[in-house]
């Protein structure tokens, strides 16, 4: 029976900032369980050791025998690509599957300039170290989809659950309010995904996630347990009237300088504007329409010290026996500095939703 209701946070960073490739900001874990044993965490990153002077973002790792003590891996994993205009600035919150031949393929948030619609696209490798792009894009469409996570259904296919982003002004970055929900794909061959009808979670439903979602990671039913859970970080509004800095990402001249120093500062400065994000559960009967439950992560606020003190979002799970899952997410504490942080499930179990009991809900 799943017992992934009740989290405890654990003491210290699982990965922060320590070398040049990413010494100013660290974020969007995915942990894989290493089949000859141990833990791999590939993060995004940023650091002044960038590989090329526009570059806003890159893969790299970590690995850890057990799961808490990460030793950072030397190189990069994936690197954006400066000659593919969707690939050309940054890429950003991997998720990893085992292919049916035994690679292993990465699917990742890929980012251009401003003015271009994000994309899903993927590498492959033999070795959980050397990754090789693969042409296309996974998949495409909105104003941009994003903050993937892929998921092995019991039929054989693979769906992956995203942000889709939506503007105000036909699609078209910069401007416009954003709407930033999350939709799923399906795939047979892990290559060619299509886009499943509706929303699987709306944004702007409650006060915490005025500003959209970032990732939904999804666990399917275990033993007798029918329900599907849902783990999604979302973000909340500043306070109305406050004067935000613009984020790079929206920017268009936000890659002239060139500087990672400019870009993470003006990202951070955007982060601490008095936003805030959190981690939230989840359920459903069919992986598809899904009832809010409750916030499961949060951090304290600007008083706090906590690692999470104002951003909790991007989570990868990882089970680590007898029902117990770890998760690990990237946080942010009051001065502005993103670590990879963890948390652990205790046993016991909430009441749940009546619907989620009862009878079934409508897709949105």
């Amino acid at each position: 029976m799943s017992v992934m209701y009740r989290w405890r946070k654990e003491p210290g960073a699982r990965v922060q900032g320590s070398r040049p490739l990413d010494a100013l900001k660290v974020q969007a874990p995915c942990v894989v369980r290493v089949p000859e044993g141990g833990y791999r965490m590939f993060y995004t990153a940023i650091g002044p050791a960038k590989p090329y002077a526009k570059c806003q973002g890159y893969l790299l790792s970590a690995f850890s025998d057990e799961g808490l003590l990460f030793h950072p891996e030397p190189g990069i994993r994936v690197a954006p690509q400066p000659a593919v205009p969707q690939m050309a600035l940054r890429v950003l919150a991997p998720t990893v599957a085992r292919c049916a031949d035994g690679r292993w393929r990465m699917y990742f948030e890929s980012r251009g300039s401003a003015d271009r619609p994000t994309v899903i696209r993927s590498a492959a490798s033999e070795d959980l170290l050397s990754w090789k792009h693969e042409p296309g894009h996974r998949l495409e469409g909105f104003g941009g989809v994003g903050g993937p996570r892929f998921l092995p259904l019991p039929d054989g296919r693979g769906r992956i659950y995203c942000f889709a982003s939506e503007f105000d002004n036909d699609g078209i970055r910069p401007g416009g309010q954003v709407r930033q929900s999350i939709v799923s794909a399906v795939t047979d061959d892990g290559l060619r995904f299509s886009i499943e009808p509706g929303y699987r979670m709306r944004d702007r439903q409650a006060a915490y996630d005025t500003v959209g979602m970032t990732a939904a990671e999804v666990i399917p039913p275990q033993g007798d347990d029918g329900r599907w859970t849902m783990f999604f970080s979302a973000w909340q509004d500043v306070p109305a009237g406050t004067d935000v800095p613009l984020h790079p990402s929206c920017d268009p001249d936000a890659a002239i300088t060139g500087r990672s120093e400019d870009f993470a500062a003006a990202s951070i400065a955007s982060d601490l504007a008095g936003y805030r994000s959190r981690i939230f559960r989840a359920f459903s009967r069919d992986g598809l329409a899904w009832e809010r439950d409750g916030c499961v992560i949060e951090g304290d606020g600007d008083n706090s010290d906590e690692l999470d003190a104002l951003h909790a979002e991007d989570m990868s799970l990882v089970e680590i026996g007898d029902g117990r899952y770890r998760m690990y997410y990237a946080a942010c504490d009051r001065k502005g500095n993103w670590r990879i942080a963890s948390a652990v499930t205790e046993n016991s179990q909430p009441t749940l939703p009546a619907s989620i009991t009862g009878s079934p809900q409508t897709r949105s």
